[in-house]
């Protein structure tokens, strides 16, 4: 029974997936008919018109990022979630998404003034040390305060302290980069581009396929540390992998596109709700799907809701996703373990 349902759902979201998709690609300020696209991405024709350009290097790189960082946010989530045990974790609120946004604008901010770029390889490298450095300090944190709430306020003070500090160094910027950062800094999918996409998608491929082999030892570690020891499981390496692969994925969107609230929280706990299950081999496909479709929504709402101006995905995610956060803790009793 419980196959037929993951079946039925994972169906469900890859029609979901392939919808908006299309549905994305084609609108916009700029509408772009189904017979239009098919001629551009199969016929390759129309190079150089307003059309190709629309649709080959703003909307298509724009909204695959905003599939694929979606899922892995998700993901990352989870992870986090099953080393903490507890589903009000996340990237975003126990900080480590600002950790990685302190580290990037720092070394954009002060990498631009002194080289004028910074290869997209140094900001990944940033975001994963500052995204792990405030993992750490968690962890650390974790072992002295034994209430999950009291943990997430630390996580959040993280996050404040982290913003504060990058929106310090933001003043040392120049003034053409302001702007840019800013909305860096909000989180947005308008500026990715096909280079710095397919970084992502190579670091993050190899970490799902990880995640995905690691799923037999994040089932035993479920039922606690000392049940996952007995089937073998080296918990010590087995933890470090776990917050070493969520950082990496959280740096990963963190450093393309910015902090995105909320997705990391709510969609792990939708899909474990949806799917009835929290085996990881069911849950991880079905966090990364229904992670892309969520935020390919949210994206498209930011987009087209109050044309030509365009919302902060953050602002957009933290609607749809906060009320799932509050029904998650008004569940749980307040949040306690």
């Amino acid at each position: 029974m419980k196959k037929t349902r993951c079946a039925l759902c994972y169906a469900v979201l890859a029609v979901c997936f392939a919808l908006l998709l299309a549905v994305s690609v084609g609108t916009g300020s700029a509408a772009l008919s189904p017979h239009e696209i098919l001629r551009i991405l199969l016929l390759r024709e129309g190079a150089g018109t307003a059309a190709y350009n629309v649709l080959l290097k703003i909307r298509l790189p724009r909204v695959l990022a905003a599939a694929v960082m979606g899922g892995t946010l998700s993901v990352s989530g989870f992870l986090l979630q099953t080393f903490f045990r507890n589903p009000i974790a996340g990237p975003y609120v126990l900080g480590v998404s600002s950790g990685a946004k302190l580290a990037v604008g720092a070394v954009m901010i002060f990498g631009m003034k002194l080289w004028g770029r910074v290869p997209f390889g140094a900001v990944m490298t940033a975001a994963f040390v500052g995204a792990m450095l405030c993992a750490s300090f968690v962890m650390i944190v974790s072992r002295k305060i034994h209430s999950m709430a009291m943990l997430l306020v630390v996580g959040m003070m993280i996050g404040n302290v982290c913003s504060a500090a990058t929106d310090f160094f933001v003043t040392f910027a120049k003034e053409s980069d302001i702007a840019n950062l800013t909305s860096w800094s909000m989180g947005s999918f308008s500026a990715v581009s096909w280079g710095n996409l397919r970084i992502c998608l190579a670091v993050i491929a190899v970490c799902l396929l990880l995640c995905l082999l690691l799923a037999k030892p994040i089932g035993a570690y479920q039922f606690g540390e000392h049940y996952a020891a007995s089937m073998g499981v080296n918990v010590r390496r087995f933890r470090a992998a776990l917050v070493g692969l969520s950082c990496l994925l959280a740096a990963c969107v963190t450093a393309l596109v910015g902090p995105i609230s909320f997705v990391g929280i709510a969609v792990p706990y939708m899909t474990k709700k949806l799917l009835g299950t929290a085996k990881p081999m069911a849950v991880l496909p079905g966090c990364f799907l229904l992670g892309g479709v969520f935020c390919m929504a949210c994206d498209w709402i930011a987009r087209t809701a109050f044309s030509p101006t365009e919302l902060a995905i953050s602002t957009v995610t933290a609607f749809f996703g906060a009320p799932v956060v509050i029904v998650m803790a008004l569940k749980r009793g307040g949040g306690h373990r």
